[in-house]
């Protein structure tokens, strides 16, 4: 870091890295963050789990305990209007308004302080279980940040603010380390997202790749023990992938740039709907729920599908959406898109949690809409359907190619260069439709304003 100086000093240089990465300390920071990736992981695990056991404990069971016969169809607006409004209640009245704002984009923020992870907890645990559009990405990193920052805190007395922020994001690389399928991606989402780089890039990533590695197998272990799984991102039955061709290069540019459109689209629309959301969070949080339900009866209705196929994030589901593509028509694909496209588009609003999974499957559900037409296989439309969407709403290219990809494990290889394509035209078209903050603008949140850093993000909340 560098030293300020008064007056007619020199700066002091920077220290150089390979000299830190030698030091006793930075062998202390190593083992500090091996004990921190363990019990952060387990309480990522815990939470995950308890998000996956009340899920259908509340979709399912619950209308059958109450003497109904299955799910009936209107029963996702009594179940997102209780969400909605324990989801503004927490935000309201709680510190830290609830956590990371989901329409200022996926950027990580500061860690939070003990006295906010409760507000974090609650209204994430909100939001996923009662089946709105976001997914756990962002609550975890928050989550496995503050726990970390707050474990230091208990063993030394008043700790440097570099070592807290270090350790603290050791922490969230531990809570995030399964659940994109691999530690290495969740390591990769962290240093784009945060834009690590330069020489010092190593001193921060070392830790953070230790506790998700501890992490990963902590996720293994318990998995295995408790016969629940990981909760990671998996593909099952993933059909052969043919190689590229140059129609399929062509299908690259049109899915990019739709991807783009359709991203653009739904933050615009994110963004104002949040500014009647806080003028009056409670019933305007409930109204929000109420209509993300409808949009799932409305897609259940018109085309016989589940509901579920637009509530939730989508982790779950893209799985058999791949699986038994053949079963969704042209017709349903097209109404299922345009659904989940707007669930997505008012949780991000209204509801707190992560960006990354609800993109993932419009993009999914578009990319195999997409290969109906001619000149375009399924897997390569999957994948670029990922890539490109993931891009338009996340804006990092690189963790967006290899979502896209390492998902598809062996067969993403094959359709690796038709992705990158995809994502690179996604990306630069997002930059063309992105209007640049004006100078000194700023935003207002229930807060009061805030100031944007250099730039464009919002600093976290205080």
């Amino acid at each position: 870091m560098p030293v300020a100086t008064t007056g007619s000093e020199a700066p002091s240089p920077l220290p150089d890295p390979m000299t830190l990465l030698r030091s006793r300390a930075y062998l202390v920071l190593l083992l500090m963050a091996a004990l921190i990736g363990g019990p952060v992981s387990a309480a990522a695990f815990g939470f995950l789990a308890l998000v996956g056991e009340v899920q259908p404990l509340l979709y399912t069971d619950l209308p059958k305990s109450l003497g109904l016969d299955g799910t009936p169809s209107w029963w996702p607006l009594p179940l997102l209007a209780v969400g909605g409004l324990l989801v503004a209640l927490t935000i309201q009245y709680l510190p830290g308004h609830g956590g990371h704002e989901p329409t200022d984009g996926f950027k990580p923020g500061g860690t939070p302080t003990p006295i906010e992870l409760p507000g974090i907890f609650a209204a994430a645990l909100a939001t996923l279980c009662f089946a709105a559009v976001l997914g756990p990405e962002a609550p975890l990193l928050a989550l496995g940040g503050g726990l970390a920052a707050g474990a230091v805190r208990m063993v030394k007395r008043d700790p440097p603010k570099q070592m807290i922020e270090v350790l603290g994001a050791a922490g969230s690389f531990a809570a995030v380390s399964s659940l994109l399928g691999s530690p290495l991606l969740g390591a990769f989402l962290l240093m784009e997202a945060s834009g690590l780089g330069g020489p010092m890039m190593a001193l921060v990533l070392v830790p953070g790749l230790l506790a998700a590695g501890i992490g990963a197998l902590i996720f293994v272990g318990l998995g295995s023990w408790t016969g629940l799984g990981t909760y990671s991102l998996t593909l099952h039955d993933v059909p052969e992938a043919t190689s590229p061709t140059v129609a399929e290069f062509g299908w690259a540019l049109v899915i990019g740039v739709s991807a783009a459109l359709a991203g653009a689209g739904i933050r615009w629309l994110a963004v104002r709907l949040r500014t009647h959301v806080e003028r009056r969070r409670v019933p305007a949080t409930v109204v929000i729920g109420l209509v993300v339900a409808g949009l799932a009866i409305g897609y259940a209705e018109g085309t016989g599908k589940a509901a579920s196929d637009v509530l939730y994030s989508g982790q779950s589901a893209l799985d058999p959406l791949l699986t038994h593509h053949a079963a969704y028509s042209v017709g349903a694909l097209s109404l299922l898109v345009v659904c989940k496209g707007l669930a997505y588009c008012t949780s991000l609003s209204a509801f707190r949690g992560g960006p990354i999974f609800p993109a993932m499957f419009v993009g999914a559900a578009g990319g195999i809409l997409f290969s109906h037409l001619p000149g375009l296989s399924l897997v390569a439309g999957f994948a670029m359907g990922i890539g490109a969407m993931g891009t338009a709403m996340l804006r990092l290219p690189l963790v967006s190619v290899l979502l896209a990809t390492l998902l598809l494990g062996a067969q993403g290889l094959t359709v690796m260069p038709l992705v990158i394509v995809a994502v690179v035209v996604s990306y630069v078209t997002t930059a063309r439709l992105t209007v640049p903050p004006a100078p000194g603008a700023g935003a207002t949140t229930e807060a009061g304003p805030r100031s944007r850093e250099p730039d464009g993000s919002l600093p976290p909340p205080p």
